[in-house]
């Protein structure tokens, strides 16, 4: 079976239908990803069945959360999960990749260029430093991020972003019970509560993965986040 094929069986097992030009669009992501793996790490993962699984399908179970014409942020990109499959299927957000390794954001220039992708940017810098700039403290609808840091840690990345009404949606794999308990006061300090969270299986594997989801219901002090480095050194409790 040829990676159309494989990419369609389990795009229809996540109720997903897309065209030719979608799928071409990820075949060029895959080859040029793997290219670029041979110089920079970007990936452990090189097998095509489990790109398609565990890099395009994962990133793209968090679409229906994600509401018409947002303005997203994916923080701590590293090589554009999620945010490259998010925008490849949906042309109506607007995407910012953010992070902190200037030759990650190399690569994903180019691959926005080679996919023709609009209304998305890639920005070298760390989550600490670009919350604090006015252009991009609490202006997303919407921040995603993908298995970066633990939860404490992650909201202090994320919340900053997020404009009072808007939604962070971290990406976790299994066992999140403890990290929940963890930083349940850091995400109220932060602005933030927990609205649900989602526990799921990847298509046909054991791969287990949980979607939380953290509404916006207060602006974050000024303070937050602490200098860089500090939200991942100690955590907020």
């Amino acid at each position: 079976m040829g990676f159309n094929e494989k990419f369609l069986e389990k795009l229809n097992k996540i109720q997903l239908n897309v065209n030719d030009e979608v799928l071409n669009k990820f075949w060029v992501y895959m080859t040029n990803l793997l290219e670029w793996n041979e110089k920079i790490n970007l990936t452990a993962i090189t097998d095509e069945d489990d790109i398609i699984l565990k890099h395009f399908i994962d990133s793209l179970t968090i679409l229906e959360y994600i509401p018409e014409k947002s303005n997203v942020i994916d923080v701590g990109t590293g090589a554009g999960f999620p945010g490259i499959p998010l925008k490849i299927v949906r042309e109506d957000i607007n995407m910012t990749l953010m992070d902190s390794l200037n030759k990650r954001i190399t690569f994903l220039n180019e691959i926005i260029n080679k996919l023709g992708l609009k209304k998305i940017n890639a920005i070298h810098s760390r989550a600490e430093e670009l919350a604090k700039m006015p252009e991009h403290r609490e202006k997303y609808d919407i921040a995603v991020s993908r298995a970066v840091a633990n939860l404490s840690t992650l909201s202090e990345y994320m919340i900053p972003f997020v404009k009072v009404g808007g939604k962070c949606i971290c990406m976790k794999g299994s066992n999140i019970e403890e990290e929940l308990k963890t930083a349940k006061n850091a995400i109220k300090e932060l602005g933030g509560e927990i609205e649900k969270v989602i526990n799921f299986k990847l298509p046909d594997s054991d791969n287990e993965r949980n979607i939380i989801i953290i509404k916006k219901v207060r602006n974050t002090k000024s303070k937050y986040p602490r200098k860089a480095g500090m939200p991942s050194k100690e955590p907020l409790k």
